[in-house]
């Protein structure tokens, strides 16, 4: 079982957006001190439900202030992002950090972005499995050229290519520590051997999307998120895992991630491929640890109502359309009930019941949801300390 922070950089009421960010940063350190598994980083545009507008640029930044911890975006948002830059931005990230990034993409949604970035409606309704698409060819191929209905450029050049072996130039393998000597390395090659390669006889094989645990030749690991049938879909055809939501009970993300395995498989994917990928989805969910239950919960219905009043009100459609909007204070009471919040026992048990209703091992965890820095580095300490020997 692998567990990570899934970061926002959320601005609570009250607060700068530098305060913010600076939490975030933190919270990514102290997540690599407390032996977290990976942290994965939001983006969004012109809220304060998060004032991180480019999670690969908080990446490369986080990259660089740590050495172990692999980081990840959740995701960054291909409505509004070229495909072939966002696949330089991975090649350069994976590349630089000797294997460590993750790309989560999603559709993002259909708010007034689409209209200051120029991408338009189409680009959230319908262009989303071609600019994928495009995205994943240039992960894989040494030149690419477009011709599609959004998408069409002469044929160029992929410069960096991330499929090349990390090590030529003595850059570690992925999850190999920067001061991994050749026998590290080695064995680490070997483990990554052995992970099967998807897609039938034919078909053009989508990128390597096992992190850890996929060689790091194949690029970038890649995830998406997922929110409906259509994407789970889409991430199925392609051989890709998912990223699913904090809103989504256990049985909801159980029914997900069967409806992934009958997708992938009808695709074409061999049946260890297919669940070797399984074995890579994520389940993000909110994280609380405090000696008790009530004590959790009262840290958090404290503080995240107002921040989640603020900042998904300040979310405006491109196209005037009416979104229901959650009640803040039940939703927050929801997000306590479904996910580890209380003490180490009741959080490990938490994560334990997820992993076996749904084959869902790998997490990414909202720590920051006190709106408070020395709170959320001992949330992310607790539960580095105190939750995760409880999972082996």
């Amino acid at each position: 079982m692998r567990v990570g922070a899934f970061i926002l950089a959320a601005q609570f009421p009250g607060q700068g957006q530098a305060e913010a960010l600076h939490r975030a940063v933190r919270t990514a350190e102290t997540a690599e001190e407390a032996g977290l598994d990976a942290v994965w980083l939001a983006e969004h545009h012109f809220v304060p439900y998060g004032v991180c507008p480019s999670a690969t640029t908080l990446a490369a930044l986080l990259l660089g202030r740590t050495r172990r911890i692999g980081v990840g975006t959740a995701v960054s948002v291909l409505s509004t992002t070229h495909p072939v830059a966002l696949g330089e931005q991975a090649a350069l990230l994976h590349l630089a950090s000797g294997g460590r990034f993750t790309l989560g993409v999603g559709r993002g949604g259909p708010w007034v972005d689409l209209e200051v970035f120029g991408t338009g409606l189409e680009a959230y309704e319908r262009d989303f499995p071609e600019a994928l698409d495009l995205l994943l060819r240039w992960l894989r191929e040494p030149r690419v050229g477009a011709s599609g209905r959004r998408f069409s450029f002469r044929e160029v050049a992929v410069v960096p290519r991330p499929r090349e072996p990390l090590d030529a130039v003595g850059t570690p393998l992925a999850g190999c520590p920067a001061a991994a000597g050749p026998a590290a390395v080695a064995a680490d090659r070997t483990r990554h051997a052995a992970v099967p390669t998807p897609g039938p006889a034919g078909r053009a094989a989508a990128p390597t999307a096992l992190a850890p645990g996929a060689d790091p030749v194949d690029g970038p690991a890649v995830i998406v998120a997922c929110t409906s049938p259509k994407t789970v879909r889409l991430a199925a055809e392609h051989g890709l895992p998912m990223l699913l939501g904090m809103h989504c009970d256990d049985a909801e993300k159980a029914e997900l991630t069967a409806l992934w395995r009958r997708h992938a498989r009808a695709a074409g994917h061999s049946p260890e491929y297919v669940a070797a990928t399984a074995g890579q989805h994520v389940s993000a969910g909110v994280v609380q640890v405090a000696d008790g239950r009530p004590e959790a919960a009262e840290v958090l219905t404290k503080a995240m109502p107002g921040w989640l009043r603020q900042g998904l009100d300040a979310h405006v459609t491109v196209d005037g359309r009416r979104r229901a909007m959650r009640d803040p204070v039940a939703y927050t009471e929801l997000l306590c009930s479904l996910h580890p919040v209380g003490p180490p026992r009741l959080c490990a048990d938490r994560l334990a019941a997820t992993a076996e209703r749904t084959g869902i091992t790998r997490f990414a965890l909202l720590a920051e949801g006190s709106g408070d820095l020395a709170a959320t580095e001992e949330n992310v300490r607790r539960l580095g300390v105190e939750v995760l020997p409880l999972l082996h």
